[in-house]
């Protein structure tokens, strides 16, 4: 916790930040960059009395295009519902305060602040490279996840449109695939996700944290409003899409009272299944979110880290397979009773569709590159 009141941050690469509270960063979720463990240097910027030109706080969102030569992930995790990831990006817009994908960027060279949600690598190549992958010889369908790291309807999507091509992938070879997303982008491609729906190729989850307006322009600030993702559950749905909702994470003494409203509000809205996590600080999010508490919520701040210390056994961090997504102990086990009641009492015994793999299509012309 020493970093929640520190004034100076160590960033690398020669772009550094000075934070103060009259500093902050409007429209981003981290307001530092944490040092890269795989760097062997650092650089500190201080300010120095009569020394005005400082960088730009918030120099805006870079892009770096790569062309991988792979990009279907194979997931090891006995935590997590499906056998293959994608994604078409690295690092994400969104700029989430609490998201464990930000440790991921460490290992690009870049940090898991700042540079997580301004530096954003590109995959355009990722259609060709699933459509390879599924024509493989040897392959058999699978369950696929857009995405693992990143957020595939974050804000770049919108102009480069990968996350559409590799469903146009996947609607030509008739193979399911689920998508997570806390952007209402996502119908953009009402048609294409329709028609997956029609052959029981697709389920969507919206991931909803918040209904507080205020603590998503902060927590989550480039995201989707929650309203506007309550209305994407309602159009996909109308429009016969299999839709749930993530209420992750949760995060005790922040958003945890807010469990049955925002099941209630997923149902009113037509989603027919409801799924959390449990928030977990690992890596570098740690200091992250610890500078993010003591900024948006430092009258609570203590309180909040204790309780999710308590969740996982005394640690923010938790890395065990079968207890990091839901923790453990007795706001962890309140957490889940709060969440299975109201579950019970919006859901019933509703689940998502199984994947029909039966329509699965090997092979096919390229016709999209």
């Amino acid at each position: 916790m020493g970093l929640l009141f520190r004034l100076f941050y160590i960033v690398e690469a020669g772009l550094a930040t000075i934070q103060s509270m009259q500093d902050y960063i409007k429209g981003r979720g981290s307001q530092i960059n944490t040092p890269n463990r795989f760097n062997a240097q650092a650089f500190v910027l201080e300010h120095f009395e009569g020394i005005d030109d400082l960088p730009d706080p918030d120099p805006g969102t870079e892009v770096f295009i790569d062309e991988p030569k792979q990009i279907v992930n194979k997931v090891e995790s006995t935590d997590l519902p499906f056998l293959y990831s994608l994604n078409p990006y690295q690092g994400c817009e969104h700029g989430c305060a609490y998201c464990y994908a930000r440790n991921v960027h460490t290992y690009w060279g870049f940090s898991a602040g700042l540079d997580f949600e301004r530096k954003i690598i590109v995959k355009p190549n990722a259609p060709k490279l699933l459509e390879e992958f599924i024509n493989k010889k040897n392959y058999e369908p699978a369950s696929m996840s857009l995405s693992g790291n990143t957020d595939c309807y974050q804000p770049l999507e919108r102009r480069y449109k990968i996350t559409r091509g590799l469903l146009e992938v996947f609607l030509r070879h008739r193979h399911p695939v689920g998508i997570i997303t806390k952007n209402s982008l996502i119908l953009r491609d009402l048609d294409l996700l329709t028609e997956l729906a029609s052959m029981q190729l697709v389920r969507v989850y919206l991931s909803i944290t918040t209904l507080d307006e205020e603590l998503r322009r902060t927590l989550e600030p480039r995201t989707s409003s929650s309203l506007n993702r309550l209305k994407a559950v309602r159009a996909l749905t109308d429009h016969g899409v299999p839709v749930g909702v993530m209420t992750a994470p949760i995060i005790p003494g922040l958003n945890s009272d807010e469990i049955p409203d925002l099941l209630k509000a997923a149902a009113d809205h037509g989603a027919i299944a409801a799924g959390y996590t449990m928030v977990r600080l690992n890596g570098d999010v740690k200091d992250i979110f610890a500078d993010w508490l003591s900024k948006n919520r430092p009258d609570a701040a203590r309180k909040v880290w204790n309780q999710i210390r308590h969740a996982h056994g005394g640690s923010v961090s938790d890395s065990r397979p079968g207890v990091r997504m839901r923790g453990e102990g007795n706001i962890a086990n309140s957490v889940n009773q709060l969440f299975k009641l109201f579950q019970r009492k919006y859901f019933g015994d509703n689940k998502m569709p199984d994947y029909d793999f039966s329509k699965f299509i090997k092979g096919g012309q390229l016709t999209l590159f």
